[in-house]
């Protein structure tokens, strides 16, 4: 079980690493050595840990900051091209567009019509999960030791067949066998 942890916190180093913006940028292989297993194990057990390999995840980085700094900051689309580490603005573009589903000028005049602060992240990028738990009551962020039983209406145990007379045929059943 130890080597598991171990492994998975390697891994997460390497996903860290991944998710930097270096020039030049580490390889896979660079990345490999530095958790101290062979790059071809390392590209499984990544993709096997995180559901995507290695290079789609340093892409998939790139362009989450891309889309960040085209929202919030004063960036032209060449300088986001290069800043999160693409050497081609044909490409940057080409990818962006494929995957995000509008050109990267597109999105930046888009996403600036959500920001009201300059520098703070529209409502749009906030990751939805985020956005669930604030209607979400006090109770449901326990433990599932604290957290009460929600309250059974009497439709609903009636429903699922309940009440004093299921409950007492219940526990007859259940002493009589």
């Amino acid at each position: 079980m130890l080597q598991r942890h171990d492994l998975f916190r390697r891994l997460c180093h390497a996903r860290d690493l991944l998710g930097q913006v270096s020039e030049p940028s580490l390889s896979i292989d660079d990345i490999a050595r530095e958790i101290a297993i062979s790059p071809f194990h390392f590209i499984r057990q990544f993709e096997a840990v995180f559901g995507v390999t290695p290079h789609q995840f340093r892409i998939q980085s790139r362009l989450d900051r891309a889309k960040r700094l085209l929202a919030v900051g004063g960036h032209s689309v060449t300088d986001v091209c290069l800043d999160v580490g693409f050497s081609s603005l044909g490409s940057f573009s080409d990818l962006f567009t494929r995957r995000v589903g509008v050109t990267p000028s597109a999105y930046r005049r888009r996403m600036r019509t959500f920001v009201q602060v300059p520098g703070t992240m529209p409502p749009d990028l906030t990751p939805g999960c985020l956005s669930l738990m604030t209607g979400l009551p006090a109770w449901a962020f326990r433990s599932f030791r604290e957290a009460p039983a929600p309250p059974v209406c009497q439709t609903h145990r009636a429903l699922i067949g309940g009440g004093e007379a299921h409950d007492a045929h219940q526990a007859h059943e259940h002493h009589g066998r």
